[in-house]
């Protein structure tokens, strides 16, 4: 393979060979130069791709306060008790966890043991998950497909809205992103040598992930295992289930036993498993986590968003990733990525069963369509923002399937499905950028023109090499920018504003979604524009600390037997309007009123009195 790319590609444009597993090179030389394998420009413009990424990720973070005021308020108590830490709890005294796993609150936590809880000791690790989750994408990508290939998937994944959203806020969607591509790069692996040990690491990956958002780590398990059953490396079939067998146990055993642990703690020596029904870690995970999210019968759920066809939190079916809500967020060359992955499986149907070409796209492409259609037909509670997930997959497939039709150019067929890809990209960008025609409206129209050039580029091939890499260059350069331009432009616009509350949304004011995010309120005072109370460990309680928009509240809540709590923050509005987004807050805690002046001096009131005061919302 490695032979014939080289002769098929002109030096000057090549996406660079696919690369060995382990090409001999110095330290020294690796970490200047790269691979002896790769062009000249991977290891620069993998840097400048981290570099950019690294930039948008942490610029202005701080700017977002403490974004998801949930997440925040269980990263405080986890400082102050290694018990809050253990369970997820919400608070220090440990009454009642979070409705996730606290996998990804451990991170969080850590860091503001570390460093002192603020803003940025828990944004930075979210920021800093999401340089690690381009870089495994790169890497992944490069080993079979070669160095162009991975740093346009790297690019896809960086550049698109919901990613520039997640990756600089709270909630547990970026550690699943890192984890679920670090368990593919773990398979890539076990293709290529066979070794049962990176069967198993994929499935702790898996599992891993599994302890942040549950069952939504396991959309990608049945890629995983077909990509390796039908490309794996040993000859008998019965060798390969074995291997798959060994990486099942770990992903059961680093799935389960945190759950075990909890559920054999007596129930009156842990806190109430929030979100649950009958105070159960099962409950939690095949009801209101689990497959609740798909058929909406979810008991305990939060409340409903504006009404859809079949659900509560919108229309569900095929088009529901392109609609207003979710579009914006990810969508961006999810088209193209399906007709390029159909026209790759179409060109490689007939490959031997070891395959690299077609294992790549059944292991990224049968990932994006799973998520995917989950996502598209769930009709319980699926924020725009879950469309993070796609982003990885969106970014390897469309990737690697222009990589391998790119390979077949001299092929007229080829160049017409590579062209036919790009338009689609540019018509979809524009459309997409169309929802929102007071934001840039230059933008619309340049990426239109730019993939009519890109187009034309791919199809017309010249009669001598020269006017070949001509057009080659035209092509390759005008179709990643109609790709990137959109998505990068949500993307800064996302980065440029704060977030808060519970449903954060990526883009432009008045692009649609679910709501934007809430403005933030105060701290046991008046909540800011468009939000409402802070609800967290400040919040109407009081606590130290000014919220923005509010007025800064008497001291910490007594902690566990009566002890001085510490310091509370602001917590973020959870409904209301926001700077973006469209409905504003929805039903239940999401769109809760002010907490009145009687109740919140109710509650003061010989508040130390007691191991705990709460309120309601609703």
């Amino acid at each position: 393979m490695v032979a014939m790319t080289t002769v098929l590609s002109p030096p000057v444009l090549d996406w660079g060979p696919a690369a060995p597993p382990d090409a001999p090179t110095s330290r020294v030389r690796r970490l200047w130069r790269g691979p002896a394998v790769d062009p000249p420009w991977a290891r620069p413009g993998l840097v400048v791709l981290l570099a950019a990424t690294a930039a948008l990720y942490l610029w202005g973070l701080g700017r977002s306060g403490w974004a998801n005021a949930f997440y925040s308020g269980a990263v405080q108590a986890g400082t102050q008790s290694w018990k809050a830490f253990f369970f997820g709890a919400s608070d220090a005294a440990g009454s009642i966890t979070v409705d996730k796993p606290p996998l990804s609150l451990w991170v969080m936590e850590l860091s503001a043991r570390a460093f002192g809880l603020s803003s940025w000791s828990i944004l930075v690790p979210q920021a800093l998950e999401g340089v690690a989750a381009v870089a495994v994408t790169f890497a992944t990508v490069r080993r079979w497909f070669g160095a162009g290939a991975g740093l346009l998937a790297g690019a896809v994944l960086a550049s698109t809205p919901a990613a520039a959203l997640m990756f600089r806020y709270n909630n547990p969607d970026a550690l699943l992103v890192v984890l679920l591509v670090a368990s593919t790069w773990a398979i890539t692996r076990a293709i290529d040598d066979g070794r049962t040990r990176w069967l198993v690491l994929a499935g702790t990956l898996v599992g891993l992930g599994f302890l942040t958002k549950t069952l939504q780590a396991m959309l990608v398990v049945p890629a995983l295992a077909a990509a390796f059953l039908v490309a794996g490396p040993a000859s008998r079939l019965g060798r390969r289930l074995v291997q798959l067998l060994a990486g099942g146990v770990a992903l059961v055993v680093s799935s389960l036993w945190w759950v075990l642990v909890v559920m054999a703690v007596p129930a009156s020596a842990r806190p109430y498993i929030g979100g649950s029904q009958d105070n159960s870690e099962w409950n939690l995970i095949f009801g209101y986590n689990g497959f609740g999210r798909l058929t909406g019968n979810e008991s305990g759920s939060v409340g409903g968003g504006p009404t859809g066809a079949t659900s509560p939190w919108g229309g569900t079916g095929l088009l529901r990733l392109f609609g207003s809500q979710f579009g914006g967020q990810a969508s961006w060359l999810l088209p193209s990525a399906l007709v390029l992955l159909a026209a790759g499986l179409a060109v490689t149907v007939r490959r031997a069963r070891t395959d690299r070409e077609r294992a790549g796209l059944v292991l990224w492409g049968g990932s994006l369509v799973g998520t995917a259609l989950t996502l598209s037909f769930g009709k319980g509670i699926i924020h725009p923002y879950y469309t993070v997930a796609l982003a990885p997959s969106i970014g390897a497939t469309t990737a690697i399937g222009a990589t391998v039709l790119w390979r077949r150019r001299a092929s007229l067929a080829a160049r017409v499905v590579l062209a036919a890809s790009v338009v689609v990209a540019g018509v979809w960008s524009f459309e997409l950028l169309d929802r929102t025609p007071t934001w840039a409206p230059w933008l619309r129209a340049a990426v239109l023109v730019v993939a009519a050039c890109a187009a034309v580029g791919l199809l017309v091939w010249g009669h001598t090499a020269a006017t070949r890499r001509a057009a080659a260059a035209v092509a390759v350069l005008a179709s990643c920018a109609v790709g990137l331009a959109g998505p990068a432009a949500y993307s800064l616009s996302t980065a440029a504003h704060p977030a808060s509350g519970a449903l954060p949304s990526a883009g432009p004011a008045g692009q649609g979604g679910l709501g934007g995010p809430g403005g933030p309120g105060g701290v046991g005072g008046r909540p800011g524009a468009g939000g409402q109370a802070g609800f967290g460990p400040g919040g109407p309680l009081g606590g130290r600390f000014p919220g923005a928009g509010g007025f800064p509240g008497a001291g910490g809540f007594p902690g566990a037997g009566g002890s001085p709590g510490a310091a509370g923050f602001p917590g973020a509005g959870l409904g209301g309007g926001g700077a973006r987004g469209g409905a504003g807050g929805l039903g239940g805690i999401l769109g809760g009123t002010t907490v009145s002046a009687a109740v919140t001096g109710a509650l003061r009131a010989d508040a130390a009195k007691y191991t705990w005061v709460a309120a309601v919302v609703s």
